[in-house]
């Protein structure tokens, strides 16, 4: 078997190409084509609706005598799905549009209408105004003064744009940033003052920062040593002893000759009072 998809065919010496034989195809020759449905449409025999986009296996001719500015006109041909009748439509190239010939009726599509009534009222329009004078000077003037506005507005909007140009967008934050810190400032001022007016006699507390040293213990020593020193404490040895000089310097008063019991206990023994000084310095020494 030879290959099907090759590049150069061969063509012998003697080849002539006017010498093939030239195929008789009829003028207005049908094609069969694959189509879909251009529009919704309804089958006058038997009442099928038939949907916009349904496929059908189609025959395609040129429509004779009928061109719009050169350009040919065609017609297809397709059968109902239910009873098999055959429904016919072709192009229309100055709507840009399809239009139903005959087996079927279009169904109602508002926005084909609405285009045509625009295009019957634009009509109309035209023919008043080329029929009645007042009618044009009236248009004319309508149309000038919608341009006059049209104008200013694009002045304006000129202007605008030539304003925002001068504009320095980095001076502009600058001064905003200014004023922005300017009234910060007369802000806690004005707070200052209000404190000063409500609490003039009282000071300002201030906080104690520690220092780092804390852990060694310096700081706690430097505020001992400023701290005012304590009383000491009176030992009981020492108490005895001056209030054994105050009786020593005041002497009470001797009514009669004591007995002999009295007098040891007014004058203790000696080993008594210096028990009590050795107690009162070591007591000192602590």
């Amino acid at each position: 078997m030879s290959e099907r998809k090759v590049l150069n065919k061969y063509f012998p010496p003697d080849f002539d190409p006017l010498k093939l034989p030239k195929m008789k195809l009829e003028k207005n020759r049908q094609y069969v084509i694959r189509i879909m449905a251009p529009f919704n449409m309804r089958c006058n025999n038997c009442g099928e609706y038939i949907h916009k986009g349904k496929k059908f296996n189609s025959r395609k001719e040129t429509v004779e005598g009928e061109t719009y500015l050169g350009l040919y006109k065609y017609r297809f041909y397709i059968r109902c799905p239910t009873c098999i009748s055959e429904l016919t439509f072709k192009t229309d190239p100055e709507n840009t549009d399809y239009e139903m010939e005959k087996g079927g009726t279009r169904c109602f599509q508002a926005h084909k209408l609405a285009m045509q009534e625009e295009k019957r009222l634009e009509k109309e329009r035209e023919e008043e105004e080329a029929n009645n004078p007042m009618k044009a000077l009236e248009k004319r003037t309508q149309d000038s003064k919608a341009e006059m506005d049209v104008l200013d507005a694009l002045e304006d909007i000129k202007d605008q744009n030539a304003r925002n140009a001068e504009v320095d967008l980095v001076g502009l934050l600058q001064t905003y940033k200014r004023l922005d810190e300017e009234e910060g400032v007369s802000a806690e001022r004005r707070d200052e003052e209000e404190v000063q007016r409500l609490f003039p006699k009282q000071g300002v507390a201030r906080r104690l920062v520690e220092d780092d040293d804390d852990d060694d213990g310096t700081a706690f020593n430097k505020n001992k040593s400023s701290l005012p020193p304590a009383k000491k404490k009176m030992s009981l040895g020492a108490g005895l002893v001056k209030k054994k000089q105050a009786s020593n310097a005041n002497p009470a008063p001797v009514a009669s000759a004591p007995s002999a019991p009295h007098t040891a206990a007014a004058n203790p023994p000696a080993a008594i009072l210096s028990s009590l000084a050795t107690y009162s310095s070591s007591d000192s020494d602590e």
